[in-house]
């Protein structure tokens, strides 16, 4: 297998100089963006999953530009987050403007931090943006708290943080979280009730033949509580039967929205992907907010898409590279750069058309069939 592996790469890093200055012909020097650059990324035999989620990330520029800031502050200690930032660092002030970068620090330490990922299976890629975030924004609060333990605050108080009180939210809730309501209307006596939760991103179910917009409304329909599933209305003092919904109460500054495509099937005992067609516009506003929503009208922007190329997933399946038998999978991702889109498949690089895009929504017809569909995707806000 390793040597399967080694023939592999060096077949493609054989292609990687012909498909960098390919690029760079078809996007031409007039148009090349300034102080941009575009560099796939190398497959350490399972990694896609990673490396479509980093270039994501890189191109949702409020992160990138945090990143990028965190790297030119005083030297931490090695974490995740500060190999993202060397990593981002590497490529942002590159001399060529294509070309490949091995995110080997990166990838070492993942597998050092995390079991999950320390093997040869293939991952999924929601699982992997989830845990980065969560532990960038973990590292953040840690190193906050450091902070103010060594110093003293302005009143002279040490912060009280130590008391079990709420952290402070990091750069990472700025940019990503946004906050639901889950409301309950009691049906005998019409008292509402409401619940507000975080979010860093959305988990919405998929029919076919639909859009997001269909997903998210699907997302907040009335639910109504009955039978053993009433609820407990602290107005009447009992159970009683209810409505529940769950609204967008703040919409982040990027929405992450994850299409749950994959489902578990008892009968055969694995996940089974949902290629259905969701249609996924370029531009986006939400509809599902609640009534006090601070920013209901926000519009929002395409900016990147993850995308599931297989029939399955592969859990639990050894993975070594994009044609591992008929259930293989793979992750690539389309992102918006200036006004072209780009499609980033580890260390191939290519310019797409937005037209393209459409071919990423997913299958008509419920033929189980390899397909590539969209699986997260990235709005950007205007504002």
């Amino acid at each position: 297998m390793e040597i399967l592996m080694t023939v592999s790469k060096f077949a493609s890093i054989c292609t990687m100089g012909a498909n960098a200055s390919a690029l760079e012909k078809e996007i031409g020097p007039e148009q090349f963006p300034v102080n941009e650059h575009y560099f796939g990324l190398v497959n350490f035999g399972n990694t896609c999953y990673c490396n479509s989620v980093l270039q994501a990330l890189y191109f949702c520029r409020p992160f990138r530009e945090k990143v990028l800031a965190y790297k030119s502050q005083p030297r931490k200690k090695e974490s995740l987050l500060t190999c993202l930032a060397d990593l981002f660092h590497s490529i942002a002030t590159q001399k060529k403007k294509v070309g490949v970068i091995p995110p080997k620090k990166f990838i070492t330490r993942l597998r050092k931090e995390n079991e999950l990922f320390d093997n040869y299976m293939q991952q999924d890629a929601h699982e992997f943006l989830n845990y980065l975030l969560n532990t960038i924004a973990d590292i953040l609060q840690e190193e906050r708290k450091q902070e103010k333990q060594n110093g003293r605050l302005p009143n002279g108080n040490i912060d009280n943080e130590n008391n079990n009180s709420t952290p402070d939210p990091t750069w990472v809730h700025e940019i990503f979280q946004g906050t639901l309501t889950n409301e309950t209307r009691c049906l005998t006596c019409e008292t509402i009730s409401s619940k507000d939760e975080d979010f860093l991103d959305l988990s919405v179910d998929v029919e076919q033949n639909t859009s997001i917009t269909h997903c998210l409304r699907g997302f907040s329909n009335t639910e109504t509580l009955c039978s053993e599933y009433k609820y407990y209305c602290e107005e009447c003092r009992s159970k009683q039967e209810a409505h529940k919904r769950m609204k967008v109460k703040k919409l982040p500054m990027i929405l992450a929205l994850h299409l749950k495509r994959f489902k578990y099937m008892d009968q055969l005992h694995r996940y089974t992907k949902l290629s259905y067609r969701v249609v996924f516009p370029l531009e986006l506003r939400l509809f599902n907010t609640s009534g006090d929503a601070t920013n209901p009208d926000r519009m929002y922007d395409l900016v990147a898409v993850v995308v599931h190329c297989g029939s399955s997933t592969q859990r639990g399946f050894v993975f070594f590279g994009k044609n591992s038998g008929p259930n293989r999978g793979h992750y690539i991702a389309i992102v918006k750069s200036h006004d072209f889109w780009l499609l980033f498949d580890d260390d191939i690089v290519e310019k797409i058309d937005a037209q393209a895009i459409e071919e990423f929504y997913g299958l008509t017809s419920d033929i189980s069939k390899n397909s590539e569909s969209g699986y997260i995707l990235f709005y950007q806000s205007r504002d």
